[in-house]
């Protein structure tokens, strides 16, 4: 058991296996079955690239095979700190099927905050890019590995398709390795419990927070998913959704974040056989293109963007009636917006509140934008009772 991990009461997690609402499968494992059932069908698309589930799955197991090979071990703290890439998503489920725990870190956190996760979950490794818009994360992470002595492997993407790099060892004996480099032969994944912890969220509904200010000293509030009910959360929302295999979903927030995640988000549209369009800029222009070439079906986005592709709508020459549902989660909903959306994307609105440490509060389809805007007022104020 994880040190300082709360598990669930052994009545209440005995509840929900006899009511089915958990299976006893780790993600890692759950992601096996997905690309057994949907071998063939494309399950991330990023710009010009495409990955069929079977391709996911055999990246994934020989990166995870890789990681073990330089050291990760079960029970292991790795910050992941990483765009809406591939990479993203094939290095978290990787570390699923190694037994170690993803700490997600927002690619815009820098050193202070950065320091203050590694220290506060003694991460041992850490993934992220080389750099990326201009910081350099690689740098920042070796600075933080000479302070921290226990973060001794650090894992670098490249953006630009080429290794970032090669493997190096810093003075005080950190050990660097371009994240492209790390592939071995598969091996049998490590018995796991599904009721263990998964990963960790920051708080925050976009985990844009860190539980402290920038250039404090205190060590950020981490919230722990186990695999059963971070499982049971992304299939639950995805039935809300009526998800099937020929659902797109647009990932145009944050991929560390809970709501793009997993409500149902990426975790949730590789569970239905979906595909998982990333992309790095949620503006509309980027947004529009995807939405048009992959015939985009769903989406979540916070208030703000919203606005932004609405105001943008009416010079789009982008055909988006694909679209049938876009998820608005986040600060509250003004009335005005909400009417003006689907009229504006042809598409059902459906307003979501989630807390990362479970709380979710999702509108069904066929609810009218006044009962949207008056379930978010009554989960936003549960929330804070």
């Amino acid at each position: 058991m994880l040190d300082g991990f709360t598990p669930w009461p052994d009545e209440e997690a005995a509840r929900y296996r006899r009511a089915g609402y958990w299976q006893g499968r780790t993600l890692g494992g759950l992601l096996r079955d997905w690309a057994r059932e949907h071998s063939t069908r494309t399950a991330l698309v990023h710009g010009g690239s495409r990955m069929t589930y079977a391709n996911l799955n055999r990246r994934v197991d020989r990166m995870a095979a890789g990681l073990r090979l330089r050291g990760i071990r079960p029970g292991d703290r790795v910050v992941v700190q990483l765009p809406n890439v591939p990479e993203f998503v094939v290095s978290v489920f990787a570390l699923f099927r190694t037994g170690a725990i993803p700490v997600f870190c927002p690619v815009a956190h820098r050193a202070a905050e950065i320091s203050r996760l590694v220290r506060g979950t003694g991460a041992v490794g850490y993934v992220g890019p080389d750099s990326y818009r201009g910081f350099d994360h690689a740098g920042t992470a070796s600075r933080i590995s000479a302070e921290f002595p226990f973060l001794r492997r650090v894992f670098t993407w490249s953006g630009t398709g080429t290794p970032a790099g090669g493997f190096s060892v810093s003075s005080d004996g950190c050990l660097s390795f371009p994240l492209s480099s790390i592939d071995a032969p598969p091996e049998p994944d490590p018995p796991l419990d599904a009721g263990s912890v998964a990963f960790f969220l920051l708080p925050g509904f976009l985990s844009s927070g860190g539980g402290a200010t920038p250039g404090a000293t205190a060590l950020p509030e981490l919230i722990p998913r186990t695999h059963d009910d971070y499982a049971y959360q992304t299939r639950a929302t995805g039935e809300l959704l009526g998800l099937t295999g020929e659902d797109v979903y647009l990932a145009a927030l944050p991929a560390e974040s809970n709501f793009a995640f997993g409500c149902p988000g990426i975790v949730g549209t590789l569970a239905a056989g979906g595909t998982v369009v990333l992309t790095e800029d949620p503006g509309p222009a980027a947004a529009f293109r995807a939405i048009e070439s992959e015939r985009v079906t769903f989406t979540s986005v916070v208030p703000a963007i919203a606005a932004q592709w609405l105001d943008a709508l009416p010079g789009a020459a982008e055909d988006l009636s694909s679209l049938r549902v876009m998820q608005i989660g986040g600060t509250p909903l003004h009335r005005a917006p909400v009417e003006h959306l689907p009229p504006g994307f042809d598409c059902r609105v459906q307003k979501v509140y989630a807390r990362g440490e479970g709380l979710l509060s999702v509108a069904r389809l066929d609810t009218d934008g006044n009962l949207i805007i008056e379930q978010a007022s009554r989960a936003q104020q549960a929330s804070q009772a």
